[in-house]
C-alpha cells in the first residue's frame, strides 16, 4: 500500500499568519500550476481523498477534473486547530505559550485548540479505515503530514517541524511487511 501526500497550494494570506483549521483563500496561480503538474505524479489508479477545508478541497477537485477519484472527504484530515492563535501573527501570540508549547509540542494544547498528539492520533485513524491494497492520494496539510511521517514509522513527534513540507509537494509513504518507510528519502 502507497499513500501520496499531497500539500495544499499556497494561501493567499499574510506572512507568518497561523491559521490551522481557518478557512483561508490560496493564490490562485499555485493552485493552476499544481493541477497542471501533480497529475503526472500521481497514481491514476488511487483513492483521492481530501482535507474538507478549501485550501485542499479545490486541488482535489482540480484532480478529479483531471481524471482522478472519484473525490472523497474526511474532516480527519484537517490540519491542526490551534484554537485562540488561529488569524495571528506567530511573532504577535505571547511569549509564554508558544514556549509552553514548544517544551512539549506532543501533548500541550494551544488555548482553545488540540494537541499535536490529537492531530496524530486522527490522522492514524484515517489511515487504518482505508481499504487496504489500494493506494490513496491525500490531499492535506504539513501537520497531517508530518504527524503520519512521524506516526507511521514509529517515530516520536518531538522534533516537530524539523523536516518542512512545501505547498504542493508530494510524499510517499509505502507500507511493506516490516512497517512503513518514506521513499527516496
Amino acid at each position: 500500500m502507497k499513500l501520496w501526500l499531497v500539500r495544499h497550494p499556497q494561501p493567499d494570506v499574510p506572512t507568518g499568519l497561523c491559521y490551522g483549521i481557518t478557512d483561508v483563500p490560496v493564490v490562485e496561480s499555485h493552485l493552476d500550476e499544481l493541477i497542471d503538474r501533480l497529475p503526472d505524479q500521481l497514481p491514476r489508479d488511487a483513492a483521492l481523498w481530501s482535507s474538507p477545508l478549501s485550501r485542499c478541497l479545490r486541488l482535489a477537485q482540480g484532480l478529479q477534473q483531471q481524471g482522478f477519484g472519484p473525490l472523497q472527504t474526511d474532516a480527519r484530515l484537517r490540519e491542526m486547530n490551534f484554537g485562540r492563535w488561529e488569524g495571528t501573527v506567530w511573532s504577535e501570540l505571547p511569549r509564554h505559550e508558544i514556549d509552553a508549547w514548544r517544551a512539549n509540542i506532543a501533548h500541550h494544547v494551544p488555548p482553545g485548540g488540540e494537541a499535536l498528539s490529537t492531530l496524530a492520533q486522527r490522522g492514524l485513524e484515517f489511515v487504518a479505515d482505508l481499504p487496504r491494497g489500494r493506494e490513496a492520494i491525500l490531499v492535506t496539510h504539513a501537520g497531517v503530514i508530518l504527524t503520519l511521517l512521524k506516526s507511521l514509522r514509529g517515530l516520536p513527534l518531538s522534533g516537530f517541524g524539523g523536516q518542512k513540507v512545501d505547498y504542493g509537494q508530494v510524499l510517499v509513504l509505502q507500507h511493506e511487511d516490516d512497517g512503513w518507510r518514506l521513499l527516496d528519502e
